[in-house]
């Protein structure tokens, strides 16, 4: 990373990009911002958590049935709060309510529809494990007075911007508009997050496997035929290894820089839920555009996942992304196209 006071910091990096778009009126660049600042606030919290009363659980559960920890809650509202407050914001979605968000009486709004998740991998807070803040923006597509759930309802190939922010040992935003991925490191002694991963690009192939392998029970014989291949050495490829963090920002950030594969199938463990547990809207769809962006690929086994027409806010769906090559010869073994 570039020493503090000679890098590139993210203002810079997105009025670059704004500059550099014809027809840029500035709305976008300040949207973005408030993200920025809000993540400084988040990471704030975040490492002053177990001096502070913000551990534990709020006693309430979420749409999803999760028990919703206070962090996850402080991060919600401080998202809410901002973005709304910035005035480019059409509507808001969160992975934590069942609904879209109205804005707040009286308040400016724009064109842009941002949807997001607070906390991802919020069961992990109490452990200090890694955690992050996904976020997903797309342009308003109705024309009448209040937005309508066409809004939010557009497949992932139509985002404008994705990115996300890993509270980890640094504290990390990556970011795409459309025309690569870059990655900046928050510098604590500046306060600022420092351009430190320029054109982050996905090696064509890993030596990683990122699943919870405690669904094995659950998953077809085709997929475990995949993982049993990927465990045995042979002339063309090693053994990979097995890593699995169970914060999709952290596992979906290593996949990014090193390469290999993350899956999250569908599996019959719940009936209720045969399509897995990640949400199309606020995770698989802004982790897909980053893969894809950085080179990768990002599919359900069944289609690409950006192009994926959704149906409802919290849809959930099977979830296959990394390195190009990992991420084409595992589709070939889940489709049952081989099986050695």
């Amino acid at each position: 990373m570039n020493p503090s006071g000679t890098g590139i910091t993210i203002t810079n990096h997105i009025l670059e990009q704004q500059y550099a778009s014809a027809g840029a009126t500035g709305a976008f660049t300040h949207l973005l911002n408030e993200i920025v600042m809000a993540a400084k606030i988040i990471n704030s919290e975040t490492t002053k958590a177990g001096l502070v009363d913000i551990l534990g659980s709020t006693g309430r559960r979420n749409v999803q049935g999760e028990t919703v920890k206070k962090l996850d809650e402080f991060a919600h509202g401080l998202m809410v709060d901002r973005l709304y407050r910035s005035g480019h914001v059409a509507m808001l979605a969160s992975e934590e309510d069942a609904d879209p968000i109205d804005p707040p009486r009286d308040t400016k709004v724009g064109e842009y529809i941002v949807m997001f998740d607070p906390l991802d991998g919020s069961s992990n807070i109490d452990a200090n494990v890694s955690i992050g803040t996904i976020f997903s923006i797309l342009k308003r597509v109705s024309t009448g007075p209040e937005c309508t759930m066409a809004d939010f309802l557009q497949p992932g190939f139509k985002q404008v911007a994705a990115g996300y922010v890993l509270y980890g040992s640094s504290t990390m935003l990556v970011y795409s508009t459309g025309n690569g991925v870059s990655g900046f490191t928050l510098d604590p002694s500046v306060g600022e997050f420092l351009l430190s991963h320029p054109n982050i690009t996905v090696p064509q192939r890993g030596k990683i496997v990122s699943a919870n392998m405690g669904y094995w029970d659950y998953w077809d014989d085709n997929l475990k035929n995949y993982l049993r291949y990927l465990r045995a050495k042979t002339d063309t490829k090693p053994v990979y290894s097995l890593r699995y963090i169970g914060s999709m920002v952290a596992d979906i950030h290593r996949t990014l820089l090193y390469g290999g594969i993350f899956l999250y199938p569908n599996d019959t463990k719940d009936p209720k839920k045969p399509w897995g547990k990640l949400r199309l809207l606020y995770e698989c769809n802004p982790m897909g555009y980053l893969i894809e962006q950085a080179g990768g690929l990002a599919d359900t086994g069944k289609g690409r996942v950006l192009e994926v027409e959704p149906t409802e806010l919290h849809q959930r769906v099977p979830f296959i992304a990394g390195s190009r090559e990992d991420v084409e010869e595992a589709i070939a073994f889940i489709s049952g196209q081989r099986c050695e």
